[in-house]
């Protein structure tokens, strides 16, 4: 499945792209993040507690982050194993881009899940995984520019 949206963060393109490779930025917006240690420049860990229709698991896995082009690009790749509730893995490509004072990101991101979570059916897991994406980067605008919240998702 993949998800695609676009967010206008009143804030310059270099603090945004630091934001995005803050482990302590990224905790606090990632929806149901219990814990993001960063191993190396490009390894963190994570602990993220998720529910997906009945299905509620805490997901355990790394994230790497591929194909860094400062301060304009990057692809962040993660992959997660929830015991009995199975796994989940995918990624984002994340893109920055200047406009006057204020930054444009755009993302394209991708997701694949496996076991018991999978059996709930596409069309949930799809609507639960564009409602997290949305959420996070909702999160991170307001985070690195308070008050800016305007952000839309696009199919």
């Amino acid at each position: 499945m993949e998800i695609k949206g676009e967010y206008r963060i009143p804030a310059p393109r270099e603090t945004v792209w630091q934001a995005l490779n803050d482990a302590d930025v990224l905790r606090e917006c990632i929806p149901g993040c219990e814990s993001l240690e960063k191993v190396s420049d490009t390894e963190l860990t994570a602990t993220v507690k998720a529910k997906v229709g009945p299905v509620s698991a805490k997901f355990s896995g790394a994230v790497t982050l591929e194909d860094l082009n400062p301060p304009e690009s990057y692809r962040i790749a993660g992959e997660g194993k929830g015991g009995v509730a199975g796994f989940a893995k995918g990624g984002a490509v994340v893109h920055l881009a200047d406009d006057g004072g204020e930054t444009i990101l755009t993302y394209e991101a991708d997701a694949k899940v496996g076991g018991k979570i999978a059996q709930i059916g596409s069309r949930l897991i799809q609507g639960t995984a564009r409602k997290l994406a949305d959420q996070f980067f909702r999160n991170f605008a307001e985070k690195v520019a308070p008050g800016s919240t305007q952000g839309e998702n696009a199919a």
